[in-house]
């Protein structure tokens, strides 16, 4: 069973900064893809960015390109998402996914979710 913790999220206000985790167990991930997805109130979920577990290839949203990075610390089977220069309308609630596979956008293709973490941006 495969299990994805977010942590990291928090207020911070434009032009900051914050770091969201994503702790996975329950398997080994090599084959899989974990992704980044936000969900503001009133709208659909959203894609920001994912990678293969065994690869170092990256995908962004262009939303969030130049400004957040995907990365990942294979030791402590853990994701990361680096948000730097972040926008009131980053606003929304993160979550982290995984599926096997190839990276798509779409979320409906992802299997496992966590719980997700709310990152507020203050004008």
């Amino acid at each position: 069973q495969v299990q994805l913790v977010e942590s990291g999220g928090g207020l911070v206000q434009a032009g900051g900064s914050l770091r969201l985790s994503c702790a996975a167990s329950g398997r080994t991930f090599s084959s899989y893809v974990v992704g980044w997805f936000r969900q503001a109130p009133g709208k659909e979920r959203e894609f920001v960015a994912a990678q293969p577990w065994s690869a170092s290839t990256t995908y962004y949203s262009d939303s969030v390109k130049g400004r957040f990075t995907i990365s990942r610390d294979n030791a402590k089977n853990t994701v990361y998402l680096q948000m730097n220069t972040l926008k009131p309308e980053d606003t929304a609630v993160y979550y982290c996914a995984a599926k096997k596979g190839l990276v798509v956008s779409n979320w409906l293709a992802y299997e496992y979710w966590g719980q997700g973490t709310q990152v507020t941006v203050s004008s």
